[in-house]
């Protein structure tokens, strides 16, 4: 099902609003598709103007950098420690940007946004 993201038909008071037209197609948007844990798979969208977006739809490997040294390195992760966008994410291992992974390194926070980029980036944290 298409997600309208135009604006309302009630002003803020509660009152009716009457619009001077009708719903256009760059209004809706797109349904949402969350990166899990597994064999790395991506999808390639189109986007407006003709551009276009990697959707990672499950991944398995992180590029994290090292703030300390400045290095940057693929590693594979292993589990999903913390999500603050949505505490049940870290059940499903669900990535995305802020999410807290655990690698070989230790944990990793996701600097990057897997369903807009389609890789994931991350920065170590201290121990």
């Amino acid at each position: 099902m298409a997600l309208w993201q135009g604006k309302s038909k009630k002003k803020h008071s509660g009152g009716r609003l009457v619009r001077s037209r009708g719903k256009r197609r760059f209004e809706i948007g797109r349904e949402v598709h969350l990166a899990v844990l597994g064999q790395p798979s991506k999808k390639g969208m189109r986007t407006r103007g003709h551009n276009s977006k990697q959707k990672a739809l499950s991944v398995n490997e992180i590029n994290v950098t090292d703030p300390k040294t400045g290095r940057s390195s693929k590693i594979r992760i292993l589990n999903v420690i913390e999500n603050p966008a949505n505490p049940h994410y870290v059940r499903r291992n669900i990535v995305t940007k802020g999410t807290v992974v655990e690698t070989d390194m230790g944990h990793v926070r996701v600097t990057s946004r897997p369903g807009q980029h389609g890789i994931i980036n991350g920065v170590l944290l201290p121990k």
